[in-house]
């Protein structure tokens, strides 16, 4: 049973430190309501107060519809939390996109993989 033992233990150590970066969706929403939900809505619509003030161009994102436009990574895919973190750190001129998408460097760690998990929740 040992010989079986050692080997199972050994592929959950590589398993583990992946799913420590999910996110925790629920402690992300805190976070997103504090700074994100101005613009993107309660509900990640792009709906928040500040967002319906803009003028069509300069909309928010809509989160429900869950697709992200940037490659920030140049990974050949868009909208990886990769992506998503450099966006939030960086803001959305950097890559093209809205200028009024303001960078949040003071989001890291913890928070930025929660809040990440949060807004993919969103997707209807």
């Amino acid at each position: 049973m040992t010989r079986f033992l050692l080997p199972a233990l050994a592929l959950a150590a590589f398993a583990l430190p992946t799913l420590a970066h999910a996110g925790d969706a629920a402690a992300g929403k805190a976070t997103y309501e504090t700074n994100c939900s101005s613009c993107h809505g309660a509900t990640g619509k792009g709906d928040g107060p500040v967002g319906a003030a803009l003028p069509p161009q300069m909309k928010p994102r809509d989160f429900s519809v869950g697709e992200f436009k940037f490659d920030t990574d140049g990974d050949g895919e868009t909208g990886t939390d990769a992506d998503i973190k450099n966006v939030l750190a960086n803001g959305g001129a950097k890559y093209g996109g809205n200028p009024l998408m303001a960078p949040w460097p003071q989001i890291q760690g913890d928070d930025l993989d929660n809040i990440i998990a949060y807004v993919r929740s969103l997707k209807q």
